[in-house]
């Protein structure tokens, strides 16, 4: 019987581990795990490397059972075959691009993505003989190379949440046999599912909605067993794996996510509603408005339109500097996901030079409102009273 996503959620894909009769997967705090022989260790060893998966662990850096209920967890929400769990979405991301790609391939990012995952792959994958372009969604067909083997899009993006046609890019690069990756960390499972349109790979920092309370660093990855299998095998070797605590924050996270995530999408929702007739206000960048130019591909694909909302002040750095001073609710800091709103003024975290702020594509004047659970209402006041004063700024239409 198909379970719906809630369900799924409170009782971590079907997983119930039953140590000491626990009701919630207890953490378990070794690095270490014996064996009652060597009789015991040979039947191990033959059945990992026969890729039979036995139900027990050797050493911490290649599993326990605390990030294994986490990570069944993750694939049931995702529709995947397996997860991994990792010790930052950032880890996932270079783990996954480092066991994929090869000296003499080519990697795509399509439209925006992540700038630390922009800048591993222009400083860093050019070092290992892996050139990467970036392209527009419209050119990725052009954008192909006979060496191209990946297409790495994120979805929505940071902080504009653009919306690519994620279905329709999956199509195009499984015609010309290529993997899709899909940073799915701003959509989640409850508003996007990546594999269920196409997708090969699905990433997520799990540090944002999954966890969900600010607590916690974590990346997972999921999809088929078959390509994660060689990403697990490389999580040994580097080192990335997550902490059991960790794991269980996860684990603690999925638990409410549904719940969380569709709150987040209604509160966003009033407020880029409330933004976009405010008069101080130059721009809302949020694809639950028919204003936004992927509002149609959002709303095909997606089920919700998540909880961040990103605005521009025509007064520039200043003026977005004033409004966020003058907040009282969010905290001010570089995150979103959590239950409590985070504010950035993401230019400030790019350069002091102005130069190199037009340079990273980063107004100004923007705002990123990552809304949380609080009383939409006082979120809404709190904005009016912030704004107030300001000159008017609406595009003209």
């Amino acid at each position: 019987m198909e379970r719906r996503l809630e369900t799924v959620a409170v009782h971590g894909g079907g997983v119930r581990c039953g140590a000491y009769d626990a009701l919630t997967m207890p953490i378990v705090m070794s690095s270490t795990f014996t064996f009652p022989d060597t009789t015991a260790v040979r039947e191990f060893v033959a059945r990992n490397a026969a890729g039979d998966r036995p139900e027990r662990y050797d050493y911490g850096r290649y599993g326990n059972p605390t990030q294994t209920a986490a990570e069944r967890a993750l694939a049931a929400l995702d529709n995947g075959d397996r997860a991994l769990l990792f010790a930052s979405g950032m880890a996932a991301i270079t783990t996954t691009l480092l066991t994929l790609l090869s000296a003499g391939d080519h990697l795509i990012l399509v439209g925006g993505v992540y700038r630390r995952t922009r800048e591993f792959a222009r400083a860093h994958l050019p070092r290992f003989g892996i050139d990467v372009t970036e392209s527009s969604a419209e050119g990725l067909a052009v954008a192909i190379r006979p060496a191209t083997r990946a297409v790495l899009i994120e979805v929505p993006t940071n902080p504009y949440l653009r919306v690519a046609d994620v279905e329709a890019i999956a199509r195009l690069a499984r015609q010309r046999g290529l993997a899709t990756v899909v940073d799915a960390t701003f959509s989640t499972p409850v508003n996007l599912r990546p594999l269920d349109l196409g997708v090969d790979i699905v990433l997520h920092s799990a540090t944002k909605y999954i966890g969900g309370h600010n607590d916690l660093l974590a990346g997972a990855v999921i999809g088929p067993a078959s390509r994660l299998a060689a990403i697990e095998e490389a999580r040994g070797v580097f080192g990335a794996v997550a902490s059991p605590l960790d794991a269980y924050l996860v684990l603690r996270g999925v638990k409410t996510l549904p719940l969380r995530v569709r709150a987040q999408n209604e509160h966003a929702g009033r407020l880029a509603a409330f933004l976009e007739a405010h008069p101080a206000v130059a721009r809302v960048h949020y694809p639950g408005l028919r204003s936004h130019p992927d509002h149609a591909v959002a709303s095909r694909l997606m089920s919700g339109f998540g909880g961040v909302v990103s605005f521009e002040l025509t007064g520039g750095l200043d003026a977005a500097s004033t409004v966020i001073d003058r907040l009282t609710i969010p905290a001010v800091g570089p995150t979103f996901g959590g239950t409590e709103s985070v504010v950035q003024q993401q230019a400030l975290f790019i350069s002091p030079d102005p130069v190199e702020r037009a340079a990273s594509g980063i107004s100004d004047g923007l705002i990123r409102y990552a809304v949380g659970l609080e009383s939409v209402e006082d979120l809404i006041d709190d904005l009016r009273s912030a704004l107030c004063g300001l000159p008017e700024g609406r595009e003209s239409e």
